[in-house]
């Protein structure tokens, strides 16, 4: 089994369900690990495995999109890694907002997704 993995990706997102989350906006933290089962005895080409570039592009255009719950671009984004890549068995994404606005609060919040496929 590979894993392709893609760690502390930052971005800054409108992401939250309040008001000044979607004005002011946060800064975010991504990291994903997608693993696959190989179908050659080594791979020397880029088809036989998961493009990190594509991988990092499709986190990039979904964190541009506002949305009001991290859980749920964890989600989609876990499905859309799945739809393009159906050779995946196992998606972990980590969401962090970075200083998220909560009074008199010091670190981060966030939420993992983690989906294991039988095929």
């Amino acid at each position: 089994m590979l894993k392709i993995s893609l760690h502390q990706l930052k971005f800054h997102g409108n992401h939250g369900s309040y008001g000044e989350e979607k004005i002011v906006g946060a800064e975010f933290e991504v990291s994903l690990d997608v693993s696959f089962t190989e179908t050659v005895p080594v791979v020397t080409h880029l088809h036989e495995t998961v493009n990190y570039v594509t991988l990092y592009n499709m986190v990039s255009a979904r964190m541009q999109q506002t949305t009001s719950l991290i859980e749920t671009i964890a989600m989609e984004l876990g499905q859309q890694v799945r739809e393009k890549f159906p050779q995946v068995n196992e998606i972990n994404i980590s969401i962090r907002k970075l200083n998220p606005p909560i009074f008199n609060f010091q670190g981060s919040s966030g939420v993992t997704y983690y989906k294991k496929y039988d095929s």
